[in-house]
């Protein structure tokens, strides 16, 4: 599965500042669960001005080992580790643990596993998320699901969204720093959605919801409906390869059917930016689908 940009992070503290040796990066290995939490623990650490050493400490692991954790590398953290860090590094416990739970799925590991770990520590808190994040959610969260559906079935698209919003609230400071909220929130989204979407050829394919359109609906020969499906099939493999922003713009705008100016406050960009994306999209997608036979065009 080719793995979509992750979210913004924050610029990580200067090697010349933290004493001992620099951290390394997330291996390639680790799959999109396991970041959608690994990575906002990493930006939280880096961001403390704490060492390894002075960390390791106060969870008691050893440096090493938790050098692997921040790395992905070595066994799976049992949740004690991590709930230990959150309680370090200030961070909500509740959303770390529906990640953790996800990405401990995805790495195999049995139920029984799982709940022993939970067992053997103390539940994770119940933490309400910020009260802006949770009118955002309120705002936002429809318009999410009916995106997710175009790639994803019902059990993976509502998970993906409420992943969505675990991991922004993990992030949720960073989200009201940066240029627009709604931008970062947005990018948190796809990659989200895209890290479940299958993918072919590395470019992401259209789930069933997308050819739930109103064309379809209106069929009744056979026939009709058959080529209709076939042309489908060749547009939804054309516009798998736009750039990402004009693909989420051809997407809002007509499989979801939102207004210019919907997919703008959505997406956090100018409605000239979508118009500009649509434009250049369509263009694309004429270049490379021919046109339907002359008969067709104009039946007698």
């Amino acid at each position: 599965m080719t793995m979509p940009t992750e979210p913004p992070a924050p610029p990580p503290v200067p090697a010349s500042l933290r004493p001992g040796r620099k951290l390394g990066p997330i291996v390639e290995s680790a799959g999109s669960a396991h970041r959608a939490w690994l990575e906002p623990v990493r930006s939280k650490y880096l961001g403390s001005g704490l060492t390894l050493n002075e960390l390791s400490l106060r969870i008691r692991l050893s440096k090493s080992k938790l050098s692997e954790l921040l790395r992905g590398t070595g066994l799976y953290p049992r949740w004690e580790i991590i709930l230990s860090l959150s309680v370090e590094l200030n961070m909500p416990q509740w959303p770390l643990h529906r990640l953790w739970r996800q990405a401990a799925v995805e790495a195999h590991k049995s139920r029984e596993w799982i709940n022993r770990c939970i067992r053997r520590t103390a539940t994770a808190s119940h933490d309400e998320p910020p009260l802006p994040h949770r009118a955002f959610r309120e705002l936002v969260e429809g318009d999410y699901t009916l995106y997710a559906q175009v790639f994803l079935e019902d059990p993976q698209r509502d998970s993906a969204v409420s992943d969505t919003f675990d991991i922004l609230w993990l992030w949720w400071k960073d989200a009201l720093a940066s240029a627009d909220t709604r931008r970062f929130a947005w990018r948190v989204l796809r990659a989200t959605v895209m890290a479940r979407t299958p993918h072919f050829d590395g470019w992401p394919e259209f789930g069933i919801a997308a050819f739930d359109t109103v064309v379809l609906h209106r069929l009744t020969e056979p026939g009709e409906l058959m080529n209709q499906v076939a042309e489908s099939l060749e547009l939804f493999k054309a516009m798998s390869r736009l750039p990402d922003n004009q693909l989420d713009v051809m997407v809002l705008r007509h499989q979801c059917g939102f207004s210019v100016d919907r997919v703008s406050a959505l997406l956090g960009v100018p409605p000239a930016t979508v118009r500009s994306d649509e434009r250049h999209a369509v263009h694309y997608l004429e270049s490379v689908i021919p046109p339907p036979p002359e008969a067709e065009r104009n039946p007698a």
